[in-house]
C-alpha cells in the first residue's frame, strides 16, 4: 500500500521556481517548475527581477500543487536558503523561497528544514541516480556545474545534510557562464545549454583542442569565450564552436577529477547542475571514471533534491 503521508520541497534559484513532492517511501509524486523569463538577447536575471518573478510564480506552483496534495497529509516542508554550504553564502532570490515554506510550515502546524540550493542539486542526483549508496557516510566527489557554479567538493553524507569541503573551482567564469555567453553570441535563447547541445551533435569537423589553464584545483574558463569568438570569426561554422565549447567544458573537468583522484585517490564521482544534463560531457567523463549524474529532468534546478532531504534527513 502506498503511502498517503508525503513531503514538499521548495527551491527559488535565479532562474527557476520549483516545488517537489515525495511520499515517505521515497515515491516521486510532482516535479513542478515555472522557468523565470529571460529576454531576448540577455544573459541573465538581476536579483530584484528574479525575486519579483518568484513572489508572481509561487502562487501558481501551489496551486499546481494542490492536486498532488489533495488527500495526502503532509508532514515536513524543506527549501533552499542560500546557494551553498558556505559562510555569508547569500542571494535574495532564495528569500522568496523561504518565505513562502515558513508561511506553509506555520499554517500547517509541520516543521521545516532548511537546506542549500547546492545541496539539494547533490541530493537530486543522488536520488535519480539511484545511487543511494552515497549516503552511507563515506566520502566521494560531487561536481556541481552550473551557470552560477563550478565546483569540486569533497562529500559525505552526515545525517542532517551534507557535509562539504571546497577542493576545486574555477577562477573566472562558471562553465554554464561561457556555455550561455558562446550560445547568445550564437543567436541562441538564453538558456543556450540544449541548443548548443543540439549544434554540436551535428558537427562533423575536426575539434581543435586548445590547452586548459589548470593551477592546482584551479580552472580558467574565461578565456574559453575568446577562442570560441575566434573559432567563429573564422570559420563561421556555429556546429563546430558548439563541439568545440563542449569538448573544452568536458576536458577541463577530467582534468580537475584526476587531480582529485591523484591526490585522494579513487573515488565514485556524482555530477550535478543543469551543464551536466549535456550528453556530450556525460560521455566523456563516463569514458574514465565511475561516475553518477542526475537525470535530465532534475539536473537542471529543481525543488525535488529538497524534498529528499526533507525526507532522509534527522
Amino acid at each position: 500500500m502506498k503511502s498517503d503521508k508525503i513531503v514538499i520541497g521548495i527551491d527559488t534559484s535565479n532562474y527557476t521556481t520549483s516545488l517537489g513532492i515525495l511520499t515517505t517511501d521515497g515515491e516521486l509524486v510532482a516535479n513542478i517548475k515555472i522557468p523565470l523569463v529571460v529576454k531576448e538577447g540577455e544573459r541573465g536575471l538581476r536579483q530584484s527581477d528574479a525575486v519579483f518573478s518568484h513572489i508572481k510564480n509561487l502562487p501558481l506552483i501551489m496551486e499546481r500543487a494542490r492536486a498532488f496534495i489533495t488527500d495526502r497529509e503532509v508532514i515536513c516542508v524543506g527549501v533552499s536558503e542560500k546557494p551553498r554550504n558556505a559562510d555569508k553564502s547569500y542571494m535574495p532570490c532564495f528569500l522568496s523561497g523561504v518565505a513562502a515554506a515558513e508561511s506553509f510550515s506555520a499554517g500547517a502546524n509541520i516543521s521545516l528544514k532548511k537546506f542549500s540550493h547546492q545541496c539539494g542539486h547533490i541530493m537530486a542526483a543522488v536520488f535519480s541516480s539511484s545511487e543511494m549508496s552515497l549516503l552511507n557516510g563515506d566520502y566521494f566527489c560531487v561536481f556541481h556545474v552550473s551557470g552560477g557554479t563550478t565546483e569540486m567538493l569533497r562529500t559525505r553524507f552526515c545525517g542532517n545534510g551534507f557535509e562539504t569541503t571546497l577542493i576545486g573551482q574555477t577562477a573566472d567564469l562558471n562553465a554554464g557562464q561561457v556555455i550561455d555567453r558562446v550560445g547568445v553570441k550564437l543567436g541562441l535563447s538564453f538558456p543556450c545549454g540544449p541548443e548548443l547541445e543540439k549544434l554540436a551533435l551535428k558537427n562533423t569537423e575536426k575539434i581543435p583542442k586548445k590547452k586548459i589553464s589548470v593551477k592546482d584545483f584551479s580552472i580558467n574558463l574565461s578565456g574559453l569565450e575568446n577562442l570560441a569568438d575566434k573559432l567563429y570569426s573564422e570559420t563561421g561554422n556555429k556546429n563546430l564552436v558548439a563541439a568545440f565549447v563542449l569538448d573544452f567544458v568536458g576536458r577541463a573537468l577530467i582534468e580537475l577529477a584526476n587531480r582529485y583522484t591523484d591526490v585522494y585517490g579513487d573515488t565514485k564521482f556524482l555530477f550535478a547542475g543543469g551543464v551536466m544534463s549535456n550528453s556530450i560531457i556525460k560521455n566523456m567523463i563516463k569514458e574514465r571514471f565511475n561516475a553518477y549524474f542526475a537525470s535530465p529532468d532534475l539536473s537542471s534546478d529543481n525543488a525535488v533534491g529538497i524534498a529528499a532531504l526533507t525526507l532522509y534527513t534527522k
